[in-house]
């Protein structure tokens, strides 16, 4: 994942939520009723989307077909879902829950898989998305976990631009959103070995989203990228980073390039990447901000 270096003389908030740790360095300090503030939405986040949670707007899909109407500010989530899900051919989509759970990825955490792999449906077999309601035609499990901690972080940052700050970082466990002026260096973890990183990127206003096989792993050849196809984790790659003007997208496309070509996501999104593939090569954007070590 990303390791940023703090801006000097920062505050720094850390705490844990929706399974990760997060961490805001900020200017001027937050103060408590910002931070609530905070905390509240990212908890009103997780009771909407949560599949790890029998109360989520989302699990209603996996007990029974029917809609559910969500978030005011849940189109540009859905939205982006269904622009990666066409652009990857079905590869990116929210409809690898079964797939995870089957795995042992559960809300139980149970870590183990219990039969057969469980390929995805297609989104327009399984359910429809209007702009406000999501429709299941049938039980489904939803995750967003492709994009939808990238987008949290965008809300937070929000918040934080909504109540005056211009000088922050938004880190949740290596998705991170930077306003300010000037750059910050970010290390990119190594994906086998995190003492290492591979390169460094510099970052100004804008985001950087990691996404990698050895982060919620959890066996041999069992982590979070599911082939929609075959329903099991894939294996050709072993790492991406994304850079964005908004970590919503810088997400979503690095879950996207385990599955596609950066030339092929270039035709409709503006970014910069990284790409550590299954035998170690890397490749990158040639406008990348930063240097790659040897």
């Amino acid at each position: 994942m990303p390791q940023p270096d703090a801006p000097g003389s920062a505050h720094v908030v850390t705490f844990d939520a929706i399974g990760t740790r997060w961490q805001i360095d900020s200017a001027e300090p937050l103060g408590d009723a910002l931070e609530s503030l905070v905390r509240e939405r990212i908890a009103q986040f997780d009771l909407a989307y949560s599949r790890f949670r029998d109360d989520s707007l989302v699990s209603r899909l996996r007990r029974a077909p029917g809609s559910i109407r969500l978030p005011d500010d849940a189109a540009p989530l859905l939205d982006l879902y269904r622009r990666l899900y066409d652009l990857t051919g079905g590869a990116v989509t929210p409809l690898v829950g079964d797939s995870l759970e089957q795995l042992g990825y559960d809300s139980t955490y149970r870590l183990r898989p219990e039969g057969p792999a469980v390929p995805a449906v297609a989104w327009d077999d399984a359910i429809a998305w209007d702009g406000q309601s999501l429709t299941a035609h049938r039980p489904v499990t939803v995750d967003v976990g492709a994009a939808g901690k990238g987008y949290l972080v965008d809300i937070v940052g929000a918040i934080l631009a909504e109540h005056g700050h211009r000088d922050f970082i938004v880190d949740a466990g290596g998705d991170m959103l930077r306003h300010g002026a000037g750059t910050i260096r970010v290390g990119l973890e190594h994906p086998t070995d995190a003492t290492r990183a591979i390169g460094v990127i510099e970052l100004g206003s804008g985001a950087v989203c990691a996404s990698a096989t050895n982060r919620r792993a959890w066996g041999e050849g069992l982590h979070h990228v599911i082939d929609p196809v075959t329903g099991l984790p894939t294996s050709r790659v072993l790492a991406t980073w994304a850079l964005a003007s908004t970590a919503l997208e810088a997400d979503g496309l690095a879950t996207a390039l385990f599955f596609t070509s950066p030339e092929r996501l270039a035709s409709d999104f503006d970014f910069q990447y990284v790409v550590v593939d299954s035998t170690g090569r890397v490749t990158y954007s040639p406008d990348l901000p930063g240097e790659m070590f040897p």
